[in-house]
């Protein structure tokens, strides 16, 4: 059995003490929800105070991006062994904001992905195509591209530190989402070319999120399908009880 993860994206919002602030809402209302991951990233500058207030919670902590290297002349950056220093132990490399906003290939989420693991964080790899990419009847050869480059040369004991998300980006903040027969298929066919790329075992172990405008009201649908294994959620995650509702779709 694959424990589902639901992953909490709070982008570019929340001061410091709103943050913990709506850490101290949600604990409560996810307190008894043991079957499931629930994770949370929220910006760098909070990453510490939030640490300290998820102590003793079901809550563990992401930051939404990193660099590959560990230290250097490298401006602005953030190495992973520092967001393991804060607290982390989960990081989302990839994202497609990272990828239309700020120049992140597929060659650097092969980079930051095996630097997240060497620092034994772990990796929320994205991948998904754009509207344009799925109107065009190109979106599996995207996810295939994205899947090959992005994971290339990890040794399968690297897997255990590994989470896949999809995320059509067409579906991102946008009120749109895939049907749950179409997110189900983007899944299974990731799933199947795991198996190829490495072997059957890691393919049945990864688990693969969805993310793409995930709410109360969808959840459960989209949970209900074999093959997704949780969701990366963005907008819903910025209110305890939108969170707190998807984060406990089981009970």
């Amino acid at each position: 059995m694959r424990t589902p993860v639901i992953a909490g994206n709070w982008k570019l919002f929340k001061t410091i003490a709103e943050s913990v602030a709506l850490i101290n809402e949600l604990k409560p209302l996810v307190a008894n929800n043991h079957g499931v991951e629930i994770v949370v990233a929220p910006v760098f500058t909070a990453l510490s105070p939030v640490c300290a207030a998820i102590q003793g919670s079901n809550i563990r902590l992401a930051a939404q991006n990193c660099f590959w290297e560990e230290e250097g002349a490298f401006t602005g950056e953030v190495a992973p062994k520092l967001l393991k220093d804060a607290g982390c132990s989960h990081v989302i490399i990839g994202h497609s904001e990272r990828r239309q906003y700020f120049g992140e290939t597929d060659l650097s989420v092969n980079k930051k992905t095996k630097a997240a693991i060497a620092a034994r964080l772990t990796a929320i790899v994205c991948v998904g195509e754009t509207l344009a990419e799925r109107e065009s009847e190109q979106t599996f050869s995207v996810i295939e591209k994205q899947v090959q480059a992005g994971l290339a040369g990890l040794a399968v004991d690297d897997f255990a530190k590994v989470v896949i998300a999809y995320e059509p980006v067409w579906a991102i903040g946008t009120g749109k989402t895939a049907s749950d027969a179409q997110a189900q298929e983007v899944h299974l066919f990731i799933r199947n070319l795991i198996a190829g790329l490495f072997n059957q075992s890691i393919a049945g172990a990864v688990r693969i999120l969805y993310g793409g405008s995930v709410k109360p009201d969808n959840v459960k649908g989209l949970m209900a399908q074999p093959d997704i294994d949780g969701a990366l959620v963005g907008g819903a995650s910025l209110k305890a009880e939108s969170f707190a509702a998807i984060a406990t779709f089981n009970v």
